[in-house]
């Protein structure tokens, strides 16, 4: 067996803060609290935090597990471990990263907009209606920004992972953390924010159906990072003396942590603002409801202001695992040093991005299936690609390598005490979830159903 350790953590704090930090993304901060609004508040949040601790641990546990045993990425990994037939999974886990990085840079440099606009004290021009719209289709802004978001990655990533991936992962998901809880606080002292919180975590067992089930799942699936290679990589990183099961354990907390304080800064807030219905997905909730919602508060500008730092730092920790994630790839498949690697890919985000940046603008004319660049790109790799990935792993572990490699990889370091939860879960539970998720995702993106 090939062990290709060319990097590792210090030990399992640096494997948890940097995993934690994949983890919470853009996805956490308002994807969460959308689907957690939309589904009857305590609801979602019960529904999730099941899937999270059973499928969303299991599939953890098997992807950072076989990353520690081969010490490879995932192509070398599947075929260390003699799986032919499924070897398309170890080149999905390593090439969906490539391809998600890129307009997730997009995203992130909106957010360094944003930011820059509330440092600068222009905060109130961002609660126009149409100022989102126009700043997106600017011929030249978003591109600009783009870049500015993937220098401060590769930055980060060209330092290494010890002192560069692990050593910002420690310093920015502590701060994450408290400024989640401040804004949760400020936001709870406004005038019927608390009607918003009762709604946002009692549950409401008469809005429960099949399709909260769905999207908890997808949620779990998207916010976890799995299938997309960078618990292979960050397995690949792990001491074998690091306790395994205890670091993916807090891992889940930190990543469920993160979420349920994003729903509480957002949904009281937004709820007490304009009521339950302006709390829609995606960009409008962030780039145009939360704006006119700091706006309406004391200190609006400030609270906004900080909001945006913690959206960025949540974008930079996911957007560094991605790149990292490619980037060990590259190292390992053509033995070229790190530099040149992340030289590499900064040419593949910004030769992608820069497009993408510009599909709502001068390149919106380009709309492969109906869609802009942006969802194009976000439907492939999250909707269809990912959880083709992730099911070629569950695959390969119950018919190639057995559950039991995966134990023994655990019972090094862990006393796996999760061992019979893990096994019904991968046995019985992973593969119709995975496919259920894939179905789901590829129906409401032609608009047959609604997620």
């Amino acid at each position: 067996m090939e062990t290709n350790k060319k990097s590792s953590f210090s030990g399992r704090l640096g494997y948890v803060m940097a995993a934690a930090g994949s983890a919470v993304g853009l996805g956490n901060i308002w994807r969460f609290p959308y689907l957690a609004a939309k589904y009857g508040g305590g609801t979602f949040l019960f529904t999730y935090i099941i899937l999270a601790f059973t499928v969303g641990f299991a599939l953890l546990v098997s992807e950072t597990a076989l990353g520690r045993k081969t010490g490879n990425n995932p192509i070398k990994a599947y075929k260390i471990l003699g799986a032919k037939k499924l070897k398309i999974g170890g080149w999905l886990n390593s090439i969906i990263p490539m391809l998600i990085i890129p307009y997730y840079c997009v995203v992130g440099g909106w957010v360094c907009k944003y930011l820059f606009e509330y440092l600068r004290g222009s905060s109130q021009i961002l609660t126009q209606d149409t100022y989102f719209s126009n700043f997106i289709a600017n011929p030249i802004s978003p591109a600009f920004w783009l870049v500015v978001f993937a220098v401060l990655t590769f930055i980060v990533v060209i330092k290494g992972v010890e002192k560069g991936i692990e050593k910002v992962s420690k310093i920015l998901m502590p701060i994450l953390v408290v400024i989640a809880i401040f804004i949760s606080i400020y936001g709870l002292m406004t005038p019927g924010a608390i009607e918003g919180l009762k709604y946002y975590i009692i549950p409401d067992f008469s809005r429960f159906s099949i399709m909260t089930v769905i999207s908890a799942m997808g949620q779990m699936f998207y916010s976890l990072s799995i299938g997309m290679g960078i618990l292979f990589t960050y397995g690949s990183y792990m001491k074998k003396d690091v306790d395994m099961e205890k670091a993916i354990s807090q891992v889940e907390i930190m990543d469920t942590l993160i979420a349920f304080l994003a729903g509480l800064m957002i949904i009281p807030a937004v709820f007490a603002f304009s009521g339950k219905d302006s709390l829609n997905a995606g960009a409008s909730l962030m780039f145009i409801t939360m704006p006119k919602v700091f706006n309406s508060l004391k200190l609006g500008g400030f609270i906004g202001g900080v909001f945006f730092l913690l959206v960025l730092f949540a974008a930079l920790t996911s957007a560094i695992s991605l790149m990292e994630c490619s980037c060990a790839t590259l190292m390992e498949q053509f033995h070229i040093s790190r530099k040149k690697a992340a030289l590499a890919m900064i040419i593949e985000m910004l030769a992608l991005g820069i497009p993408i940046s510009l599909g709502y603008g001068v390149l919106g004319w380009i709309q492969p299936l109906g869609m802009t660049l942006l969802d194009f790109f976000d439907f492939v790799t999250n909707s269809c690609m990912m959880p083709i990935s992730a099911l070629c792993t569950v695959l390969l572990i119950i018919f190639v390598t057995k559950l039991k490699t995966i134990s023994n990889e655990i019972k090094i370091s862990s006393a796996f005490k999760r061992e019979k939860v893990y096994n019904i879960v991968m046995k019985y539970i992973c593969i119709p979830t995975l496919l259920i998720i894939l179905l789901s995702y590829i129906l409401s993106t032609f608009g047959i159903i609604t997620l």
